[in-house]
């Protein structure tokens, strides 16, 4: 900034965003100087390098501004794990359902894994099965990383978020365009003229 600047000759860009040319840093530093401005470099990488002419104060909290927003934007995402039976009663799989799409709305990888204890490793179907329902009933949420793998006496997968820009909706059926009706013309009432003489009746309603 201004007399750190090294170079000779520097590209300056005026607090507008317009091009002024290539001027020696000395020039470039007093024309930010008859404007109570500052003269930064922006691009050292540059032949010759870029500067512009701009308040350093306020550049550097917009600056600062934008990297905070961003780490607010960041979500910092940590693996969780869920444990199952192959034998597990629908209350307690309905609990562990809804905490395992929570943790994937909030953009973390779950682990779900289905322990077995003695005689229910001959039973592995069964907790294959559980895990198939967890894919299914987390679709549009997570998916699978692979098929369910064995690791000792667990059964596991790997749950990883899904963009929520990805999830396709349901397409709707198409709406059958009616035929246009035809229209009814009234019908046309016969009037049978009076006879010669008759006198007309006005029925009040």
């Amino acid at each position: 900034m201004n007399r750190e600047i090294t170079a000779r000759e520097v590209l300056i860009i005026d607090e507008n965003g317009v091009k002024l040319g290539v001027v020696p840093t000395v020039e470039g530093i007093r024309m930010a100087e008859e404007r109570l401005l500052d003269l930064v470099e922006v691009a050292p990488q540059a032949t010759p390098p870029v500067c512009r002419i701009l308040d350093y104060g306020k550049y550097r909290y917009q600056l600062q501004k934008k990297e905070k927003d961003a780490r607010k934007k960041q979500k910092v995402q940590t693996l969780k794990e869920m444990k199952m039976r192959p034998k597990i009663d629908e209350h307690d799989y309905d609990f562990k359902v809804r905490a395992i799409k929570s943790f994937l709305e909030d953009g973390h990888r779950v682990k779900v894994s289905v322990f077995f204890r003695g005689r229910e490793m001959s039973f592995l179907d069964k907790g294959e099965a559980v895990l198939a329902r967890v894919i299914r009933d987390c679709d549009g949420l997570g998916k699978s990383e692979g098929n369910p793998r064995m690791e000792g006496r667990y059964m596991r997968i790997m749950m990883t978020p899904v963009p929520q820009a990805q999830v396709k909706a349901t397409p709707k059926p198409p709406v059958k365009a009616e035929a246009p009706k035809a229209e009814k013309k009234p019908s046309e009432a016969k009037v049978n003229p009076a006879p010669e003489g008759a006198e007309t009746q006005q029925v009040s309603e």
